[in-house]
């Protein structure tokens, strides 16, 4: 299947860009929406960005607030994370793992650790699929991550109850 490929294509070579290639000038928020709709691939259409999220997360205390109206380095790095995690986790679990004192001490680092992770994590799902399965392997693949995702969050979810403590 064509559409196979496709996807076992983009989970191996799209990747959120590395910190030193985010914008060296700082965007305003609509300029920042429209950054991070190419920065991960499943922002195509469902669980877009939008202004008002931006605002929600500032004031969740999740992203730092704007430099004036304008957003940097740092912003974006925040917001490809919340991105990414905010399709399996609450704002609550999420302000775990992004703590201000990890963003604040280092968020480059942090971003690039971040960014390994994510690059491990669709490689070696990328590899488990198959050009050219056919109908059947394809529901047993769907089935198969569906249950790695709910074994994965509850595992997650626990983590984090013991960060909470």
């Amino acid at each position: 299947m064509d559409e196979l490929k496709i996807l076992k294509q983009r989970m191996e070579k799209e990747r959120p860009v590395e910190w030193s290639n985010f914008p060296d000038i700082n965007l305003y928020k609509d300029q920042v929406v429209a950054y991070l709709k190419r920065q991960l691939i499943h922002l195509e259409s469902e669980g877009q960005l939008t202004p008002a999220m931006i605002s929600n997360y500032v004031k969740d205390k999740l992203l730092p607030k704007a430099d004036g109206k304008k957003y940097g380095k740092k912003h974006l790095a925040v917001l490809t994370e919340i991105s990414l995690l905010k399709q399996v986790l609450t704002v609550r679990d999420m302000g775990v793992l992004l703590q201000e004192d990890a963003q604040e001490n280092n968020p480059e680092i942090f971003y690039n650790n971040f960014v390994a992770i994510l690059d491990k994590a669709l490689s070696r799902t990328a590899s488990k699929i198959d050009e050219n399965a056919d109908e059947e392997d394809v529901f047993d693949l769907a089935l198969e991550f569906a249950i790695e995702s709910y074994c994965a969050k509850l595992a997650c979810e626990n983590l984090i109850g013991l960060m909470k403590e």
